[in-house]
């Protein structure tokens, strides 16, 4: 199966056209003094950011009527943190998931809502299940609620956007080095270096090998460079060229099983899996993009990305709870009162080789006009892409008490032996056997447009429409008869889907002055049912899952750099897919979340800044099929309150101090709401010594050691990720 072939051709293709247009303009690359870009550079270490880098969005947050979180730099390297996951605990209202079915990677909760396919590379989507890190970054942006007529399919409680670094015309070097009390050492360097007066290159790296938490069995061996080109700073045409090269050697975590409604009470460094567990992932990211001002008012740019990502797994996950007789394993039905050192952990095989890649290209065209006596900014764009995907499976199967843990009628199950609760140590060797072999792709064409129209120096309306064509196919070699009953197997040996759909972004905007900016906004997405080009009975007929959502808020600037926000929102998913049974779907539900939240970011005074959220999300599964147990029931992973908190302060000059809580109210790790992780509060901290070159600087990690769940995983009845006990990292940063 080799799909690559025709992509590696358009991807040639697609990347000569925005060199062979620079060519052509390199007689006029020159300075232009009409357009020169003035570069305004605030405080190094500020937390707070206005603006947005998404094309599709205008550059000034109070002009975006939906709330908006930015994590920036300097808001990351002031906590440490060194992966996407660490930098999205700043944003409350986010939940973090783990490994689970053919998803590995950064699963993500927003509101409420599977954020998987909602993850964005420089604007573009990045779909491939990989670990994802920070070193490469300048910020993240979190954009709250439905973007449908923004971004395409998916996005039910919003679409998270990493910001790659760029090159410009500041001479920079920075190298990091940090260790943690976990032997976790790790080391970055980013170079930036001026080409001409109007290019520059800039090329950065990370290493790093050890264990990640306190828990077992979490060790990894990483590194990535990431590089880009850009031409023609500050003149009408500019050229970007980009590359992200990414390997991750980890041990994946599947947390604790469930018992009597719980996490299984165990230590926190217990874990399930074998010593040889791996994930190994290959990322690869290009990106081509050309900008040219036809006039100050008029741009326009065109776009290519191609993502390819490989990941071959061997890993082990426990999968449930029983008790070991000469009968071999038997799972408990319900709660018990059996003690701990009696009861066994059935573990499950989850091996498997995935790809996934895709290509796509966007042209987009902005104006800022004055139409009809009003002030317009208008945006059309154009968009194609393509996505591929083949994952093959591979089982274990094998025994308990010498008794085989699978039969004839569930043969690629993958359950793997049994261990103690409490002590699990495994010796198994099972040879490991080809499942099934899951194969997708899609193709995708749309088109949309967006206006800013400006009523008056106070008021300005919003509206935007694009309409998707989404053409999906998927294959499963196992159950080739298509029948559900085959093999105990409801994937589908085939499926095709296309979908069209018109998404729809309204909304109102009143600023009575510079500082304040209050909105209503409207705003529709959906989910195709092959979305993620898997598929199982029942799916390939589905319509898509169909969201809206309202929100009405404000956004103030207290201070010359303290910025705050507030909002109540409703999302409802409606067609919303419902379990039938096991493998089978119908639409017939409803999920509906109403909530609340506030935030603030930036300087109190010159030596006090704070970094700020808290979200309240209302949420539960109104109707369903008729059995779907999960009615009545709220979400998985949805907690009802989130708070997350930092701040620093200069107590004299070159000492800083810092710290803050992330709480989180309780959640449940599955449908049914019958296992429930409770709420906890983290305490991290941090203090620094500063000077012009360089920073040493001290986090302190979960300083309580307090006990609490990180991830859930709804698979396996429910399972909990512990987070890490208490940390300490000892960093130094030094600018050259």
């Amino acid at each position: 199966m080799n799909r690559l072939t025709p992509i590696a051709a358009a991807l040639v293709a697609l990347f000569a056209a925005p060199i062979s247009v620079h060519a052509q303009q390199t007689s006029s690359s020159a300075p232009s003094s009409s357009l020169k870009e003035v570069v305004v550079e605030g405080q190094r270490d500020d937390f707070n950011t206005n603006t947005t880098v998404i094309t599709k969005l205008p550059a000034d947050l109070h002009d975006v009527p939906q709330s908006v979180v930015v994590v920036n730099k300097a808001l990351m390297q002031s906590q440490g943190a060194t992966s996407l996951a660490d930098a999205l605990r700043n944003v409350s209202g986010i939940t973090l998931g783990g490994a689970e079915g053919g998803q590995i990677g950064n699963n993500i909760n927003l509101n409420g809502f599977s954020a998987r396919t909602d993850i964005y590379l420089d604007g573009f989507r990045d779909r491939g299940q990989y670990y994802r890190d920070t070193f490469a970054m300048d910020e993240i942006e979190v954009l709250m609620g439905p973007s449908s007529m923004l971004f395409g399919r998916g996005s039910t409680g919003g679409v998270i956007n990493q910001v790659t670094k760029k090159a410009n015309l500041k001479e920079a070097t920075e190298v990091s080095a940090s260790i943690t009390t976990n032997g976790l050492v790790r080391t970055t360097a980013d170079y930036n270096h001026p080409l001409s007066e109007t290019s520059a290159f800039r090329i950065s790296a990370m290493a790093q090998s050890g264990s990640a938490t306190t828990r077992d069995q979490t060790n990894v061996q990483d590194f990535g460079v990431a590089a880009s080109y850009v031409h023609g700073i500050g003149t009408s045409t500019e050229v970007t060229l980009s590359a992200l090269v990414q390997h991750n050697h980890d041990q994946p975590d599947y947390g604790l099983p469930a018992l009597n409604g719980h996490p299984v009470n165990v230590n926190r460094s217990t874990a399930y899996g074998l010593n040889s567990d791996h994930t190994d992932q290959d990322v690869v990211s290009l990106n081509a993009g050309i900008k040219h001002k036809i006039t100050p008012d008029v741009t326009v740019r065109n776009q290519t990305q191609f993502n390819w990502v490989r990941t071959s797994a061997v890993e082990t996950a426990p999968n449930a709870i029983g008790t070991v007789s000469g009968t071999g394993f038997t799972a408990l039905t319900g709660n018990t009162s059996l003690p701990l050192s009696s009861l066994y952990v059935r573990t499950q095989s989850h091996d498997r080789n995935i790809q996934d890649y895709s290509i796509f290209n966007q042209t987009e065209l902005s104006a800022k006009v004055n139409a009809l006596g009003f002030k317009h900014d208008f945006l059309l764009g154009l968009e194609v892409g393509h996505d591929g995907y083949d994952n093959q499976a591979y089982y274990r199967n094998g025994s308990c008490n010498g008794v085989a843990l699978t039969d004839a009628s569930t043969p690629t199950t993958g359950y793997a032996d049994c261990v103690s609760v409490v002590d699990p140590t495994s010796s198994t060797n099972v040879v490991s056997q080809a499942g099934n072999r899951q194969g997708g792709s899609a193709n995708t064409i749309a088109t949309y447009f967006s206006d800013t129209m400006e009523l008056s120096k106070q008021f300005k309306l919003v509206g935007g429409l694009r309409f998707d064509r989404y053409v999906a196919s998927i294959t499963n070699s196992l159950n080739s008869s298509n029948t559900p009953a085959a093999a105990k197997n409801t994937n589908l040996a085939s499926a095709n889907q296309t979908v069209n759909f018109l998404s729809v972004r309204a909304g109102g905007i009143w600023q009575p002055s510079a500082a304040q900016s209050y909105y209503l906004s409207y705003g529709t997405s959906f989910n195709p049912s092959l979305e993620q080009l898997t598929g199982t009975t029942g799916q390939q007929n589905l319509d898509p899952e169909k969201n809206k959502s309202y929100e009405l808020g404000g956004k103030w600037d207290v201070a010359e750099n303290l910025s705050t926000n507030a909002a109540i929102f409703q999302i409802t998913k409606e067609n919303a897919r419902s379990l039938v049974s096991t493998g089978v779907y119908e639409l017939q539900g409803t999920v509906r979340v109403r909530g609340a939240r506030a935030g603030a970011t930036g300087r109190i005074n010159k030596q006090w800044q704070v970094a700020a959220g808290y979200t309240y999300l209302d949420a539960q599964v109104l109707s369903g099929a008729a059995g779907d147990t999960a009615v009545g029931k709220i979400p998985v992973n949805t907690p009802k309150h989130t708070l997350t908190t930092w701040t620093t302060y200069d107590v004299v000059p070159h000492w800083q101090i810092g710290g803050g809580a992330t709480y989180m109210s309780q959640r449940y790790a599955n449908a049914t709401n019958t296992v429930q992780v409770g709420g906890y509060t983290r305490w991290d901290a941090t203090v620094a010594y500063t000077q012009k070159q360089y920073d040493i600087r001290l986090n302190l990690f979960n300083l309580t050691n307090k006990m609490y769940y990180d991830a859930l995983i709804q698979s396996d009845g429910g399972r909990s990720v512990p987070g890490t006990g208490r940390t300490a990292m000892l960093s130094v940063n030094y600018r050259m």
